[in-house]
């Protein structure tokens, strides 16, 4: 999957985490937790939502790479998929 098309697929995760929620104004360096204010079972529920449309794993360790969009993006572009 592309960097783009895993930006999407990001962002529309993000969306359904956070309906409420300005992605338009989403820079790629932004704290995802502070900037959207996504609580703890949010951001779970995101992990949940990312590792199932991507096949990959994410480990709790995983988590601080996820902090931001372009962190997220380049972990699950980076992340071998599950078999």
């Amino acid at each position: 999957m592309s960097t783009h098309d895993m930006d999407e697929l990001v962002r529309g995760a993000l969306h359904e985490i956070a309906p409420e929620a300005d992605l338009r104004g989403l820079a790629p360096a932004d704290d995802l937790r502070e900037t959207l204010g996504l609580d703890s079972l949010d951001f779970l529920q995101l992990v949940e939502v990312l590792s199932e449309r991507t096949g990959v794993r994410i480990d709790e360790d995983d988590y601080p790479r996820l902090d931001t969009l372009a962190g997220t993006v380049e972990f699950l572009t980076s992340a071998p998929q599950r078999s």
